[in-house]
C-alpha cells in the first residue's frame, strides 16, 4: 500500500466530520441528517435508551431518526442561547473523534446546561454509520427537569 492509498480514508472522514460540523452550525436537520447513511449505529451515553424529560434522547437507528433528533434538540432549546466548542478532532482511518463543549438553554425549564463532550464518528463512502456520544448526561437531565 503505498502513502497516497492510506491517506485517503482519513482524508475523506476529516472532510465528512468537517462538513457535518458545518452543517450542524447551519440548524438544518435534514441536511445534516443527509451525512448520515440509511442505518446508523446511534448511542448516547445515558444510563438508559431514553430520559423523559430530555426528549431529544432517545434511540434512533435511521437517517430519518437523525433529522428527527436535531429538529426535537432545536426545539427544545432557547434560540440564540446555544453555543459549542471543538477543541480537538482526531482520524484514524474511517473513524474520527471530536471532543469539545456545547451549552444550550432548556425552552421549557429556562436552565442552562453546559457539558464537555466526546462525540466519535465513523464514516463510511462518505457517510457517518456510528454515532456515539459521551457527555455529562446528569447536567442535561437537570437541566431539563422541573
Amino acid at each position: 500500500m503505498n502513502a497516497t492509498s492510506t491517506a485517503r480514508p482519513a482524508l475523506d472522514t476529516r472532510a465528512t466530520v468537517e462538513e457535518f460540523l458545518r452543517r450542524i452550525g447551519e440548524g438544518d436537520p435534514d441536511h445534516t441528517a443527509a451525512l448520515y447513511a440509511e442505518k446508523v449505529d446511534w448511542q448516547v451515553n445515558w444510563p438508559q435508551p431514553s430520559h423523559e424529560a430530555v426528549p431529544w434522547i432517545r434511540p434512533r437507528s435511521t437517517r430519518a431518526d437523525v433529522a428527527d433528533h436535531h429538529r426535537t434538540l432545536a426545539a427544545s432549546s432557547v434560540p440564540g442561547q446555544g453555543s459549542a466548542t471543538i477543541d480537538r478532532i482526531l482520524v484514524d482511518g474511517p473513524d474520527a473523534v471530536v471532543i469539545g463543549e456545547t451549552a444550550q438553554t432548556v425552552r421549557a425549564t429556562g436552565k442552562r446546561f453546559s457539558t464537555r463532550f466526546a462525540l466519535h464518528l465513523t464514516v463510511e463512502n462518505g457517510l457517518i454509520v456510528r454515532h456515539h456520544v459521551y457527555e455529562d448526561s446528569l447536567s442535561v437531565a437537570l437541566a431539563c427537569e422541573e
